[in-house]
Formats: C-alpha cells, sequence, structure tokens
C-alpha cells in the first residue's frame, strides 16, 4: 500500500510541475526535465528510507525504486510528449 501511496505523490507531483508550466507558458518537455530530476531525488529518499529505518537490503528495495520512480516517469513523459 505504501508504494501505491507514493506513487500517487509522483503523480501529483506531477500534476502540479506541469500546471505551473502550463500558468507559465512555459514547455511541458522542460517541465519533464524538471520533474525526472524533483522525482529522482525524492524516489531516492524513499529508498534510503527503506534500507536505513525499515530494515530492508539495497537489493529488496531497488525493484520497488524502480517502480516508485518509473512508473511517474513514464507517464509524465507520454503526457509531455502527447501535448508538447
Amino acid at each position: 500500500m505504501h508504494t501505491i501511496f507514493i506513487i500517487l505523490g509522483g503523480l501529483v507531483s506531477m500534476a502540479l510541475i506541469y500546471g505551473i508550466a502550463l500558468w507559465l507558458n512555459a514547455s511541458l518537455r522542460r517541465a519533464f526535465l524538471i520533474f525526472v530530476i524533483v522525482w529522482a531525488v525524492a524516489a531516492s529518499v524513499n529508498l534510503w528510507i527503506g534500507v536505513a529505518h525499515a530494515g530492508y537490503s539495497v537489493a529488496a528495495e531497488l525493484p520497488i525504486f524502480a517502480v516508485v520512480f518509473g512508473v511517474p516517469c513514464l507517464i509524465g513523459w507520454f503526457i509531455s510528449w502527447r501535448l508538447s
């Protein structure tokens, strides 16, 4: 359940960044790059918390990191590609 909430947080972050980009008449492709950087940091913090505080190994957390990072980025890329 935690993973789903983190992915939803990524989608909300993407929507906020894209909304600001549209409000400022900026390119969605540039907004996508900003989102990827912000989301990489956030997903990395989630990975670190899973390893340092929850007691999971890095090997156990890496597939979760790939999903948590990849799903919002893939959706964000698709949206920026279709609307740009």
